[in-house]
């Protein structure tokens, strides 16, 4: 597989429940782990995509949070490229390609979409 997957940090690899600040990671979620495992033991590149990496001085944290959990070496970005192929996030809503419909359905978000959409 060409391409790379950007995999977000807070809240989908390691638990958030909320910020306590640059240094403070939650505990790894364990099948989120796994799966990159997988992927990086497949030779997939994997690139942890989160917005901590806007503030160069919270990247160390990030490092040493990967390494203590086995995933040394890891790019860490906050921007996307035209080679992610995907994005693992417990923020996004996926859309159907060229529709700009969302693909889920359910949420307190689709209130004002529902609403949004009888007008087009």
């Amino acid at each position: 597989m060409s391409g790379w997957i950007g995999v977000d940090l807070d809240g989908t690899l390691a638990r958030y429940d909320h910020w306590r600040g640059p240094e403070h990671i939650g505990e790894p979620i364990k099948p989120m782990l796994e799966r990159v495992r997988s992927w990086l033991m497949q030779g997939q590149e994997v690139r942890i995509f989160t917005a901590r990496a806007s503030i160069p001085e919270y990247i160390p944290f990030v490092e040493r949070w990967l390494e203590k959990n086995g995933l040394t070496g890891l790019e860490i970005t906050n921007v996307k490229d035209f080679r992610m192929i995907e994005l693992w996030d417990d923020r996004c809503i996926q859309v159907v390609t060229n529709k700009g419909k969302p693909i889920r359905t359910k949420g307190p978000w689709m209130n004002g979409l529902r609403r949004f959409f009888v007008k087009l």
